[in-house]
């Protein structure tokens, strides 16, 4: 009886001695297989950051191409400007602020359609704001045209009405309008609403029947986000 306790105490120390080790293993199999699926969790995630990045560095860059050229577009609207109009550069210069969009105009038909892009330049505080154009108008005939519109913003208000909501012309402006101020007028402009004149150009010269009623003026919400942030 002695000898059977003496085998079967033998026999538990070791199914402890064998079990022990195993129950060990297996819990450290557990810990680095949930190991691993969190290092494949977090991977994955990193990966997918990695990705948005990627994709709003793309945004930036492009955003930042074509600031660039709306920018270069304004600089040759204004050099056209004055070289067919000298007074206009003074008229600039003094002013409040000014805008240039560049916009190619095709009227197919009776109906027309254009689309321009462009930059408000505040000369007070040197905010820019980069604007869309949309000119929905009737027009007889068939034909392209190729224009760049010139504002001059006189006053605050003026500019907070072009550059903060769209802003659409009501009707067809008259050569060389008066601003019903001062009862001054801008050699080559038209006025188009209070405190805002424009120059129409095209590749033959100034326009003097610059006619853009139902033109639609925007700020580009996209390229002024990503502006701010650089």
């Amino acid at each position: 009886m002695r000898y059977q306790k003496g085998f079967f105490g033998m026999i538990l120390v070791l199914l402890i001695c064998v079990l022990l080790p195993m129950t060990a293993l297996a819990a450290d199999r557990d810990s680095s297989t949930g190991d691993t699926r969190e290092t494949v969790a977090t991977s994955q995630d990193q990966a997918e950051l990695d990705k948005k990045a990627e994709k709003e560095r793309k945004q930036q860059e492009k955003a930042k191409k074509e600031r660039g050229e709306i920018d270069e577009l304004s600089k040759k609207a204004l050099e056209r400007l004055y070289d067919k109009v000298p007074s206009a550069r003074q008229v600039i210069a003094d002013s409040y602020g000014y805008a240039t969009l560049s916009n190619t105009g095709m009227k197919l038909g009776l109906f027309g359609s254009a689309h321009g892009r462009g930059v408000a330049v505040n000369n007070n505080t040197g905010e820019r704001v980069y604007m869309r154009m949309n000119e929905t108008g009737i027009g007889l005939g068939l034909g392209v045209k190729e224009y760049d519109l010139v504002f001059v913003i006189t006053h605050e208000e003026a500019w907070r009405s072009f550059t903060i909501n769209d802003w659409k012309v009501g009707g067809s402006a008259e050569a060389s309008a008066s601003d019903g101020e001062e009862g001054g007028s801008l050699e080559g402009a038209t006025v188009v609403d209070d405190g805002i004149w424009v120059y129409q150009l095209t590749k033959k010269g100034l326009a003097l029947d610059a006619s853009i009623k139902g033109t639609n003026i925007y700020p580009d919400k996209k390229l002024n986000e990503v502006a701010k942030e650089d």
